[in-house]
């Protein structure tokens, strides 16, 4: 009797241990599930995520946060945590929280190189998200380049470059402005004057500009240029006036946009009357600039909030959910937030976050983004992208009015002169700026 008792309880805990053992192989198959980076995936709402606190996966975000720029990039940085927040909330990257570090690039090109540094030697952060103006990027490229590093790079940008340590997020020049020359030559006319400030990005667009103005048999009646931050257009807007171009081409960048459509506007040019394109103002700098001031006239991006798509709906939800109803979203900022699932979804494939191994993954790595299906070129790290031309509504939204409807392969070196001789162009502007990306002479601010 003693001996049956035995051998039954030794077979119920031996019965108990099966099923112990199946309910945790199934918890782990389930917890596996839900520590993917893909936006779809949805976390069993009966297992708690735990994350490796302990051995976080440090990210530099590096931005400016005051100064001239700060008006575009402080939106960047806020859709950079919310990407990183959600890949958190689904179990982080292999398992590993992800921490961010926040940095100001102050508007200072050379800042940005400075704190780069700093965030991959002092922080060993394993990749870097940030810059918005091509002299912070030009600036930042040698540290990456001296550290065998990795920067998420967020705007279009003029092209001319290609590094294997940087993934441009943002668009190249002919899935930007070459399309918006195209468009507006059909649509508006083929009498263009350009504007923008004195940086590297506006010289580099407008010159490329002018060979896809050439190639559509238009013609180029004025060019000018203000420094970042400068706010005295006055001689620029009544140039304007007396030339009477059928389309002004902007490549302003940062606060300054406030000044010249301010001065616009007080001069009596409406939309109706001389239409702007920019090139560097979305939505949330609508926010800033004024939807009545800027009504009517056009930009030229990848992204709008408005795209009816399940994808962007999810995003702008989330967004405004963190950061308030008020809020907007804009191509830069979405450029930014698909850059982090870019990363993670390399890190993945890695199996760790060692930049020389991610960096081997990057190639190829595909995102169903607000936007839509991009991928990241392995030839040259750009994206494929949909370009889309927007016109603004009265509540500071865009009516796209043009798409290209599927994705646009990159091509960072437009055919109008040769790599070496962009290079050349890009050398000669370096040295007539004094070593520097951006002309530093000093700035009037009349208008504030």
């Amino acid at each position: 009797m003693e001996r049956k008792i035995i051998i039954f309880i030794i077979f119920g805990i031996g019965t108990i241990l099966a099923i112990s053992s199946y309910l945790l192989i199934d918890l782990q198959e389930s917890f596996h599930e839900s520590t993917t980076i893909e936006k779809s995936t949805v976390i069993p709402k009966n297992i708690s995520i735990l994350l490796d606190e302990e051995n976080p996966i440090k990210v530099g975000i590096l931005h400016s946060l005051s100064g001239t720029m700060a008006i575009s990039e402080t939106p960047v940085v806020d859709a950079t945590l919310l990407a990183i927040d959600e890949i958190n909330n689904r179990g982080g990257i292999l398992g590993r929280k992800v921490e961010p570090v926040i940095v100001d690039g102050r508007s200072d090109w050379e800042t940005f190189a400075i704190k780069a540094e700093q965030l991959i030697v002092e922080e060993k952060v394993s990749v870097i998200f940030g810059g918005w103006t091509s002299a912070s990027r030009k600036t930042m490229k040698p540290v990456f380049e001296k550290y065998d590093h990795l920067l998420f790079y967020p705007v279009q940008y003029e092209g001319l470059e290609q590094s294997p340590n940087i993934v441009y997020t943002g668009a190249a020049p002919n899935q930007q402005v070459l399309p918006a020359i195209d468009w507006a030559g059909e649509n508006l006319g083929k009498r263009f004057f350009l504007v923008g400030s004195d940086y590297v990005f506006p010289r580099s667009a407008n010159e490329i500009m002018k060979g896809k103005i050439n190639e559509i048999s238009g013609q180029v009646v004025g060019e000018e240029y203000r420094n970042l931050g400068d706010t005295n257009f006055d001689e620029i807007v009544d140039k304007i006036i007396q030339i009477h171009p059928d389309v002004i081409l902007n490549t302003i960048n940062g606060d300054s946009n406030i000044a010249f459509f301010k001065t616009l506007r007080e001069k009596g040019i409406t939309p109706t009357d001389i239409p702007t394109i920019s090139f560097s103002i979305a939505e949330d700098e609508i926010r800033h600039l004024g939807s009545k001031d800027m009504q009517g006239d056009y930009a030229s991006w990848n992204y709008f909030q408005s795209l009816d798509t399940s994808e962007n709906k999810k995003f702008v939800e989330s967004f405004k959910k963190k950061f308030g109803t008020h809020r907007v979203t804009d191509d830069p900022m979405e450029a930014g937030y698909i850059g982090v699932f870019l990363y993670a979804k390399a890190v993945e494939a890695a199996e760790t976050d060692d930049v020389n191994v991610v960096r081997k993954h990057l190639g190829g790595v595909t995102f169903s983004a607000p936007e839509g299906i991009v991928g990241i070129d392995p030839e040259n790290q750009h994206l494929s992208k949909v370009v889309r031309i927007g016109k603004i509504l009265e509540n500071g939204q865009f009516e796209i009015v043009s798409s290209s409807e599927e994705p646009i392969q990159p091509i960072p070196y437009p055919v109008y002169k040769t790599k070496e001789q962009w290079n050349t162009f890009l050398e000669d502007l370096y040295h007539k700026w004094d070593e520097n990306w951006a002309n530093l002479e000093p700035i009037s601010k009349e208008h504030l």
